[in-house]
């Protein structure tokens, strides 16, 4: 939706377009509450002489006329602020949901590189800000501009002269604010860039509070996030000082030209080119003037903050994203749910290879255990089988299928995974298992029973539609992990990728879970990433990883006997459980 990095005229247009009903009907009534201010300038051109000549039954006419007028122009008001309110808001939201819509659709590898909280901030408080400016420039500056356009003229067919004298400081206004716009605007994006980095360390710090107690390291974290909120409060006052300068040099030239424009007024009705009535009016449509060129000011303000947000909104939109463009429909054959990785390297910094060589054949229905050290290039593999990433160098087949021309959302569709740490978004037990996809209740139900969850899942308060807290705080580990099997085997999925789901439970939970496992394993292919080596001995095939190669295929028994890599491992896992 945000093609430019500018909030121009024309983008506005663009954006609000789809609201043409509500524009209309609103634009009516701003030009009735527009038209009035004319009016009352006039009215107020009559009124003042009537006072001074003390006609009392003049007086109340006029003021008498003026409610009328006031109240027309206020209902007018109200109509056109809550009417042109719906598309400003539509349009606001349209941003916020696009946005997000465009950040789900990242490039992995580009998403694992921004913060969490600095991505929160900019598309809670940005897109916010960008909302306000888009609702500000509908519902109070385009009136402000009419008004201004409307009372000018008036002001012209009063006195030419008089009108032009008055307009030779509009300029000298405008270069001002645009001035002080553009150091409010710099001003702007160095402290909303503060603010996401105490957006983005304070999500962090929330994560390990725990943690950080555990260290005992609460000054430390404290002086952090004290330093940047000095950083912050620097760099907002920066910005109140920039805003606050441009209110007193306008105000000053404001109240100069009025001064200048009571001189020239008076010298006008001297030579007799203008009435004291006609002065009136121009004097009074003069100071209907004031109101709406501060509210431009102070729009004009808010509007450079909103291009700062709309920058950083742009800066989610130029990540690169992953494209399915060209790429052709997967055959579907669980009968043929085999795995190839052929001559495949990755790397993701140049000169730097996580993995060299790989090839794997793996036939459909075989359990494979992917074991090595940490960097070996394990979850590598994982993140190139579910498309997060692509291979610089050979290929990787699935059923058959290329999956660098294979349509990305049905090859995930034909994996699941399980990862060691489970990522549970807050609402009911049934959401999370269904997790986005179209699911009857008894097929989550089957799924449940699946993963060892069912009963469980029973003697909770309202069964599945329990609410899980955030961070899955009112579950148990071993309960969590039997929810993210079973969201795993919900789809039917015939390849099922885990990465050692008990590694981080104790015994009587791992159980329960593995329980569940056994049963999510038959009739799939599985690949199981084994931190603890214990778990592989049920595997059909081994695969020893070494610093991005292969260094070892086979079954537990056939790699012990080798006295190699795998063995060593195994024997160092072995004593340190003794020891512990």
């Amino acid at each position: 939706m945000i093609s430019n990095t500018e909030l121009s005229p024309k983008k506005l247009v663009s954006l609000l377009s789809p609201y043409a009903r509500e524009l209309i009907i609103g634009s009516s009534f701003m030009m009735l509450y527009v038209v009035c201010w004319p009016i009352l300038a006039w009215l107020a051109g009559k009124l003042i002489p009537a006072i001074g000549k003390g006609d009392l039954e003049q007086v109340l006419r006029i003021i008498g006329i003026a409610l009328i007028i006031f109240f027309i122009q206020k209902i007018a008001q109200y109509f056109q602020d809550t009417i042109l309110a719906i598309p400003s808001l539509k349009t606001s939201q349209r941003i916020r949901q696009d946005l997000f819509k465009k950040l789900q659709l990242i490039n992995i590898q580009s998403l694992e590189k921004l913060s969490s909280g600095d991505l929160t901030y900019r598309l809670t408080e940005d897109a916010d800000r960008v909302g306000e400016v888009i609702y500000k420039t509908v519902q109070d500056t385009t009136p402000c501009v009419f008004q201004l356009i409307a009372v000018v003229g008036y002001m012209f067919y009063i006195d030419l002269g008089l009108s032009l004298s008055t307009l030779l400081l509009a300029p000298i206004i405008t270069l001002l604010v645009g001035k002080l716009g553009e150091r409010v605007l710099l001003t702007e994006e160095k402290s909303q860039e503060k603010i996401s980095n105490l957006a983005s360390l304070l999500s962090e710090s929330i994560q390990v509070l725990p943690l950080i107690r555990a260290y005992g390291a609460e000054n430390w974290l404290q002086k952090k996030f004290n330093k940047q909120v000095e950083f912050h409060r620097h760099a907002k006052y920066k910005a109140i000082k920039q805003v606050a300068l441009q209110h007193p040099v306008v105000g000053f030239i404001e109240a100069f030209g009025i001064l200048i424009v009571l001189a020239i007024g008076a010298l006008r009705i001297n030579v007799g080119a203008i009435d004291a009535s006609e002065f009136s009016s121009f004097f009074a449509a003069l100071l209907m003037l004031i109101d709406p060129i501060s509210h431009l000011t102070t729009n004009f303000n808010e509007i450079q903050q909103g291009q700062a947000s709309l920058r950083r909104l742009k800066q989610i939109e130029k990540q690169p994203r992953e494209s399915d463009e060209k790429l052709n429909p997967m055959v579907l054959d669980r009968s043929k749910s085999g795995i190839i990785f052929d001559n495949v390297c990755f790397s993701y910094k140049k000169n730097t290879q996580v993995l060299k060589n790989i090839d794997i054949n793996i036939s459909p229905g075989e359990k494979v255990a992917l074991v090595g050290p940490s960097g070996a290039g394990k979850s590598t593999i994982f993140s190139l089988l579910l498309k997060f990433i692509s291979p610089q160098k050979g290929k990787i087949l699935i059923n058959g299928n290329n999956l660098d021309e294979t349509i990305t959302s049905q090859v995930r569709s034909k994996l699941a995974i399980v990862p060691q740490k489970v990522s549970i978004l807050s609402g009911s037990i049934l959401d999370s298992i269904k997790f986005g996809r179209r699911a009857s209740y008894e097929e989550v139900v089957e799924a449940a029973k699946i993963a060892n969850a069912h009963d469980f899942i029973m003697d909770m308060p309202n069964n599945y539609n329990t609410f899980i807290e955030e961070r899955g705080s009112n579950l148990s580990g071993g309960q969590l992990q039997r929810i993210s099997i079973a969201r795993a085997v919900l789809g039917n999925p015939s390849i099922l990728l885990l990465d050692e789901a008990t590694s981080a439970l104790d015994a009587e939970a791992e159980r329960s879970v593995q329980m569940g496992l056994n049963q999510a394993m038959r009739n799939r292919t599985v690949l199981i990433i084994a931190h603890r080596l214990s778990t592989t001995q049920e595997a059909d095939k081994i695969i020893l990883l070494e610093k991005g190669s292969i260094v070892d295929i086979g079954m537990h028994d056939e790699l012990m006997n080798k006295a190699g890599k795998y063995r060593e491992l195994c024997e160092k896992q072995f004593i340190r459980d003794l020891k512990e």
